[in-house]
């Protein structure tokens, strides 16, 4: 019987929960390297496969780096998941950390993703502010990794931009104050590496606030085209104060949907409870209520709300960390990872960025 996915009394192997039951799954894609790099799938019966073993030492580490580095196979089979451990077992030894899921559950592909991606970005916001410093040396290289795809996502589609500008801002003031304090050991790495990372997070700094947005001239219609009641049903359905108020700077008609009374008091209800409100409450000079002023007040004492077209998931059952893929979930009816509960989906929870963080906090 395989424990969480795994038999533990034969390490290695992957196991799947079929109609049948459990089977056992064989995945693997080996490679050999020619002159030009180019890559070609193997058979483990050919004899030329076990060749490497005849290399020396530096050759054989010098090819094992050649394949990591430009290794891209869509047929390599790894696990998108992570198991939560906080304590050694009979079954696992050791514990999770923060720096094994994160290079566990594939960020770069999720920065791809629109549903995913602005959760990535608040996850990564988190991280530098607080927990930089927990990563280990191969999670921090691949933060950073990951962060030069996003910078180069929106200097290329001009996506969200702020986002990428408050995430830069937020690391380069935390990494002002780790590298003072370098002479604690506070940072894995020489200290010239954080300095020149500090000054390509200056650089990207000023390709964004030089970042010209592009006018599409396709010639097809535009939001200004559009009736009055669908302009205000899509100012309607942001949740963002700030996307609301550029949206408002597009043209005169949009500008007095912007300042709508009722569309900051349905924007304040959203993300404050009503109770928050008679502590902060602003009377404009007619006697109303201005709630644009409050949403801002309440803005600088409770957090907003936050909402994102695809989350993590958590197994309760399972103590499994992962990202649900919902197409295999609506053909095959996948969790996105080998539970054994009778109903792994009422086992799920959606995982905030914050949930994540405090996950590794022991």
């Amino acid at each position: 019987m395989p424990f969480l996915g795994q038999d533990w009394r034969s390490p290695g192997w992957s196991w799947m929960k079929t109609d049948d039951g459990w089977k056992r799954c064989d995945f693997y894609c080996d490679y050999e390297r020619d002159d030009n790099f180019n890559l070609h799938l193997l058979n483990v019966d050919n004899p030329d496969f076990y060749a490497a073993d005849k290399l020396d030492v530096s050759a054989q580490k010098r090819r094992k780096e050649q394949f990591n580095n430009t290794t891209k196979c869509q047929n390599f089979y790894h696990e998108k998941w992570i198991y939560i451990q906080k304590e050694s077992t009979r079954e696992r030894h050791g514990y999770c950390t923060l720096g094994e899921a994160f290079n566990r559950l594939d960020f770069s592909s999720a920065i791809w993703d629109i549903r995913r991606f602005n959760y990535v970005v608040k996850l990564l916001q988190l991280i530098a502010k607080s927990q930089l410093t927990s990563l280990s040396g191969a999670a921090q290289k691949n933060y950073f990794n990951i962060l030069e795809k996003i910078v180069q996502k929106a200097t290329e589609d001009q996506y969200n931009p702020r986002l990428i500008r408050e995430l830069l801002q937020d690391l380069s003031s935390s990494l002002c104050i780790l590298i003072q304090e370098v002479g604690r050991c506070v940072l894995v790495g020489n200290i010239n590496i954080w300095i020149s990372r500090l000054e390509t997070i200056y650089s990207w700094q000023q390709q964004l606030m030089n970042l010209q947005i592009t006018q599409h001239l396709d010639g097809g219609p535009t939001i200004r085209d559009l009736p009055l009641h669908m302009q205000t049903n899509i100012m309607n359905r942001f949740t963002d104060a700030w996307d609301i108020i550029n949206l408002g700077q597009v043209t005169p008609t949009l500008h007095v949907l912007s300042e709508d009374r009722l569309l900051w008091q349905k924007l304040c209800k959203y993300h404050f409870a009503e109770k928050m409100f008679c502590r902060h409450l602003i009377v404009s000079e007619k006697g109303h209520i201005d709630w644009k002023l409050m949403f801002f007040a309440l803005q600088k004492f409770y957090p907003t709300r936050e909402q994102y077209g695809d989350t993590l998931q958590f197994c309760q059952h399972c103590s499994i960390l992962f990202w649900k893929d919902y197409q295999l979930a609506l053909i095959f009816k996948d969790t996105g990872h080998p539970c054994t509960a009778n109903d792994p989906a009422s086992c799920l929870i959606p995982v905030s960025p914050q949930h994540f963080i405090d996950l590794f906090r022991f």
